[in-house]
């Protein structure tokens, strides 16, 4: 499986399958189609807006593109500000992905690890 590690934040305390999460495919960063590479990270909120419908209504809005290496340590950090989101990537300066509009909007809840049932992914700090 290609994998699919990321963050889940402002979930649901009442029903945990309610959340937003930022996403990264590792190894779609080194694809040989440019259009799997625009799939390198990724926005959801689950369970109303999940990466299909997101994709189909707003093409290329909810998904970036960033160089990662498959295996290799990735830093992420997450900035949130009322309905705005913003993934920072590897320590760099500038978002990789920018939402402006999240889907649950300005609620607050827990933060969590996520990963596809699919995916073997490390965590730290």
């Amino acid at each position: 499986m290609r994998g699919f590690v990321g963050v889940a934040f402002r979930v649901d305390p009442e029903d945990p399958s309610r959340y937003e999460c930022f996403y990264l495919h590792p190894t779609n960063a080194r694809a040989d189609v440019q259009l799997r590479r625009n799939h390198t990270t990724q926005c959801v909120s689950h369970p109303d807006y999940p990466w299909y419908r997101l994709r189909e209504e707003s093409p290329g809005v909810y998904e970036s593109y960033v160089d990662l290496v498959p295996g290799a340590w990735t830093k992420v950090r997450i900035e949130v500000s009322g309905v705005q989101a913003q993934l920072y990537v590897n320590g760099a300066e500038e978002p990789t992905l920018i939402v402006n509009d999240l889907k649950r909007g300005n609620v607050s809840g827990q933060a969590g690890l996520w990963l596809h049932s699919s995916t073997l992914a490390h965590f730290r700090n």
